[in-house]
Order: C-alpha cells, then structure tokens, then sequence
C-alpha cells in the first residue's frame, strides 16, 4: 500500500530495510545506574522491523543525567548492558543508532548520580518543573553556566560516549540538539547568555554544536554520525527568537561540510515550509523528517522528495512489530505523554 515508504534504501553505509524511522522514545523501564536492562533488550528487538532505529535519549557523563531512570553511556556497565541490546536487534536483521543526550538545565540534582551538579550554557533557570522519584514533581534546579575551559572538554565528552556507543555495538550515534537539551541550549540567545566564543553571534552560538560534530565525526565516522534538530519548538521552556531560520540555515550550511549521515529535524505545526525545503536543499546528506505524519503522508513526502525517511513514534511504541514492517493506518500517528516521548 506504501511501496515508496516501505522500499528498501540506505543511510550512511548501511542497507535498510524501508524508510521507516523508529524515533527516539523511552523505553518506559527504572534503569538503576543508567544501566540498560533486559526489558530493554527485549523492547528494541521486537521493534527491530523498522529501517532504523533511534534508541533514546542517553547520557554522555554524569552531569548530563538529569532525567529520571535515564541510561548512560559512561561506564562499563553501560556499555556491556547496551551490547546486550544492540546483539538483539542486529539478531533480529535492524539497525540502530544511540541518540547521545545531555540534558543541561532541563534537570534536578535528584536525578543525578553522586556530586554530578546541573550545569547550562548559562545561569537561566527553565521554567517548570521535572519528575525525580525522591521527591516527585521539583522545579527545575538553577544550573551553573559552564566555564570555557568545560565547554571544550564536553566536546571530548560528547567523544567518548560515541566511542563507547560504537564499542556497545551501536551502527552510529545521533546527537541530540533540540528539544532546550544542553546543544540546543547554546542555539538559542535566551539560554545562552555567554560573552566568550560560544555566545553572542549566530556563528558563535552554533560553535559548540560544529566542535563536537566534527570531533565525533571524526573518530567514529562520518557515516555513523547523525543530529537532531527542532528549530521551533518550545518545549523545555524554549523561547521563539528573531534570529530562528537564519541560526539553522547557517547550521545546516556548516553541518553539510561534515557529511554527517543524516540530519534528523522535528517539525512543528508553526515550522516554516520555507525553512524545511531550506534545509532539505542545503544539505546533501539523508534527511529524516518527524512531525505527526500519517502513512499516507510518509509516503507522499518521501515519494516527492521532500524527505528521504519519516520518523514515528506509533505505530513502532504501541505494540512490538512482527512480520514484514507494515503502515495500516491513515489515521494522524499521536505521539505519547512527553514524560514518555520525544527524548
């Protein structure tokens, strides 16, 4: 019924199976010491029918762990619980990237292991408030502003835990720069508040981001390296600016030097078309889109070539997918409680 969404493709070096992105989206399991357990090996092997899948949202350091019950990729432990879910779904024919997130000021110090403190571009508190299992809902902490020195040592950071990714058996990372989660946080001038090379101008707020994207890029590969952006969101107490679609043209212009893999964007319903064609025709390499989108129109938007995959989060959260991959409702695809979704 879908013979453009359902064909077979590649991103990167590797074959897939259809063009159907399995986004983001949290297991919904305790993970004691950010280590991925065998519920989680289980959820992402049944789901391993989809083209891709994006495994959520997990922290590169201690510090980037602002979430309840959130995996890492820092120790040992992380990582052989990983390889565990990575052996399932390459069993299961599937491929699957680690979605690499620091969480920055979008966090508590409940959440966080030992003496890890919040830490942000800048001192701005976000408004609002995050669940921690201590306490239940809390405001979110005031973070500290990050010194020069620790931005370029986050970039190394960002390095390690790709490696690492890449030694749990991971086929590439995508790091993570919406949703106001730390890279975003540098994006956008209320959150960003710096007067050193990573603050003030476009070029400077976008530097953090083209750092750890060349960095990474470079020791794990460029056909392993994708990003995700969201130019006009507004969760995480993210603020519309002047500056929205001339910031992310001149990213994505930089991030094309880079032949990353892929640019995974998130649209919202105030998403100018203007700037997603912008985008699609700046950059050369695959070009995920994720927004709501309903099999009939996956298949419209990857058949103009508009985009080359569509990211879901239902039908691949609902229920474990079985058999060949299949789309079988026109029906718009809900996405989940954001507690649950969108990592």
């Amino acid at each position: 019924m879908y013979p453009t969404l359902l064909s077979s493709t590649t991103i990167g070096n590797y074959a897939i199976s259809n063009k159907v992105v399995m986004a983001p989206t949290l297991s919904k399991t305790h993970v004691p010491a950010g280590i991925p357990n065998d519920v989680m090996v289980t959820y992402y092997s049944q789901r391993a029918k989809a083209g891709l899948i994006i495994a959520e949202g997990t922290g590169p350091a201690e510090n980037g762990m602002g979430r309840a019950h959130m995996p890492g990729i820092y120790t040992k432990d992380q990582i052989a619980g990983w390889k565990k879910v990575t052996k399932a779904v390459h069993e299961n024919g599937g491929r699957i990237f680690l979605q690499i997130m620091h969480t920055g000021r979008i966090s508590h110090p409940a959440n966080m292991p030992g003496k890890a403190e919040v830490i942000a571009p800048s001192a701005v508190t976000a408004k609002g408030q995050i669940w921690t299992e201590q306490h239940g809902w809390q405001p979110y902490a005031t973070p500290r502003a990050m010194t020069t020195s620790e931005v370029q040592k986050m970039v190394q950071q960002y390095v390690k835990a790709a490696s690492q990714a890449i030694e749990a058996g991971f086929d590439g990372v995508e790091l993570h720069a919406a949703h106001g989660y730390l890279m975003d946080q540098f994006l956008h001038p209320d959150t960003n508040q710096r007067t050193d090379k990573y603050g003030g101008s476009i070029p400077n707020r976008i530097r953090f981001i083209l750092e750890t994207v060349a960095a990474v890029s470079h020791t794990i590969g460029k056909h392993r390296t994708g990003i995700r952006l969201s130019p006009y969101s507004q969760l995480n107490d993210l603020q519309h600016h002047d500056e929205i679609d001339a910031t992310y043209e001149y990213l994505v212009d930089a991030l094309d030097t880079y032949g990353l893999s892929y640019i995974h964007l998130l649209t919202e319903p105030s998403t100018p078309a203007t700037l997603i064609a912008g985008i699609r025709s700046r950059f050369n390499g695959t070009l995920i889109l994720n927004g709501d989108y309903d099999a009939i129109r996956a298949e419209q938007t990857v058949l103009n070539g508009l985009a080359d995959l569509i990211a879901f989060e239902n039908p691949c959260v609902s229920s474990p997918l079985s058999g060949k991959f299949e789309m079988t409702s026109s029906e718009p695809l809900k996405k989940p409680n954001y507690a649950c979704a969108n990592c």
